[in-house]
């Protein structure tokens, strides 16, 4: 195995048997190597947990860690069990179906060391077909430092992408299943941390994000979700009332235009 860098990795788990083994395959041909694997099954009944701990069995002795969770409970509940048992600095989140770019660690945890007041770093992605592994040429490039307002009018970072650290106080929404992701970026940049996005491209996602089965095709629950973050952030005095109408309304349209995009994509299939 490579160098270790002290990196916590948090994956939920749920009904994942397809696609698991890839995810932590991605994860074990980092060039840099994070420290701990944390896989948290969120109440799956298939083949999830064996899998699971086949996989821990597989690697190094406990460079796998499991945490079983009896009830589903969700993404942002199993992302927040596996951050509680997390014991290194710096945490990057990948989600089951997706895979990371084999440097993704290596320049991610470079990136935060050498600028301590970044609390979150996220990356480019690209979107591949099922069986192609992430394998480009990458180039480490300046990072972008994301505003307020970059962030309010849209989410920025695929989760795969973020590595934050560890002491971050806000956590995942579990009262949220859908853009609690975004809820969370919100939060940290609200609370006055940096927030920058690296242009590289280092996770693979093999799903986009409107119009597919799965959870980024209940375009209306997203749609609440979004509105609840930005009605969040209004009733804490974060964002002013003419602002949060605004956003509101920017967040009406756009879910507008995703349903035309989804209409149109189901009328070719047909």
């Amino acid at each position: 195995m490579n160098t270790t860098v002290p990196v916590s990795v948090v994956m939920p788990c749920y009904r994942c048997t397809r696609t698991l083994a890839r995810a932590v395959a991605s994860i074990a041909a980092q060039t840099s190597l994070p420290a701990e694997v944390i896989l948290v099954d969120d109440g799956s009944a298939d083949g999830t947990r064996a899998l699971m701990q086949e996989l821990a069995g597989r690697y190094p002795h406990g460079w796998i860690k499991l945490v079983l969770q009896d009830q589903n409970t969700g993404a942002a509940s199993a992302r927040n069990a596996g951050w509680v048992v997390a014991c290194q600095p710096y945490i990057a989140f990948l989600d089951s179906d997706d895979a990371w770019h084999p440097k993704k660690i290596e320049i991610q945890h470079a990136y935060m060391q050498a600028n301590p007041d970044v609390a979150l770093c996220g990356h480019g992605h690209r979107l591949l077909t099922q069986g192609v592994l992430p394998d480009w040429n990458v180039v480490p490039d300046d990072a972008q430092t994301i505003t307020k307002w970059a962030l309010l009018l849209s989410n920025r970072f695929v989760t795969p992408s973020v590595m934050l650290r560890r002491e971050v106080t806000p956590r995942f929404n579990v009262q949220q299943r859908h853009m609690e992701d975004h809820r969370l970026w919100l939060e940290i940049l609200f609370s006055g941390a940096r927030v920058v996005r690296l242009r590289a491209e280092l996770a693979a996602i093999y799903k986009v994000q409107f119009g597919v089965q799965g959870l980024s095709a209940q375009l209306w629950l997203m749609e609440r979700g979004e509105l609840a973050n930005y009605r969040s952030l209004y009733r804490r005095g974060c964002i002013k009332g003419y602002q949060f109408a605004g956003l509101t309304l920017y967040s009406v349209l756009k879910f507008v235009r995703r349903l035309l995009i989804y209409g149109s994509y189901l009328r070719w299939k047909k």
